[in-house]
């Protein structure tokens, strides 16, 4: 009796492991898409920056009316998509969310400081003159530019319509570069349409993003300029 058990018990392990070796293993949990959380994040702003140009925001009655939504919604949280982009190994999209989290972000921080005076003229002590306002907003807009154009090049392999997106913005900063630079206000509305026509692309590409996630069919995105 004492053997049979033995074998009997043997046996069940034996059938046992091979169940458990036979159990297919548990399926990954699907990678996270940092473009979902940057790009819904990103409309609000380039949206508000786009009233902002086409004069529906009132930013002389009020100064302020920018700075949450530009240095929250957009500054914080692309951030927070940039971070994740890099947790998952994207450092592509990590640093074009980076750079976009560099600029609203500085320019709610420029936007506060211009409006509460907290940058003086270091020879006098006193307030800023309207020509030295316009030459930070100047040299702030210059950087960003050309960095921005830098991004449109050097991304020039991603489908088409990251493309159009990224021209979009080249022409909206170089607008607004000009308007301050040489003080011509009528380019801002232009700037406006232009900004209009970035969110527009980067709402399609992030309505893609989303489809996909959800399992449904990818939309066009056109071939990249650059092929491998």
């Amino acid at each position: 009796m004492t053997e049979l058990d033995e074998e009997s018990a043997m046996s069940v392990e034996s059938e046992t492991a091979g169940a458990q070796t036979a159990a297919p293993p548990a399926a990954a949990a699907p990678a996270a898409n940092p473009a979902l959380m940057g790009l819904i994040c990103f409309l609000p702003s380039g949206i508000t920056l786009g009233l902002w140009f086409v004069g529906y925001l009132d930013t002389t009655a009020l100064p302020g009316g920018m700075i949450p939504i530009v240095t929250f919604s957009a500054g914080l949280f692309l951030l927070l998509a940039a971070m994740s982009a890099l947790r998952v190994g994207d450092s592509v999209t990590a640093a074009i969310f980076g750079v976009f989290s560099a600029f609203w972000t500085s320019f709610g921080v420029l936007l506060m400081a211009l409006n509460n005076g907290w940058i003086i003229d270091a020879g006098t002590g006193g307030p800023l003159a309207t020509d030295q306002i316009g030459s930070i907003q100047s040299a702030y807009l210059l950087s960003f530019t050309l960095v921005f154009i830098l991004l449109t090049l050097a991304t020039l392999r991603l489908p088409l319509m990251f493309t159009i997106g990224f021209v979009l913005v080249d022409i909206t900063f170089v607008l607004a570069y000009l308007g301050v630079t040489a003080g011509n206000a009528g380019l801002f509305p232009i700037a406006g349409i232009t900004t209009f026509g970035f969110c527009i692309v980067f709402a399609y590409i992030l309505f893609d993003a989303f489809g996909q996630t959800l399992g449904g069919r990818a939309m066009a995105m056109g071939n990249p300029l650059v092929k491998s």
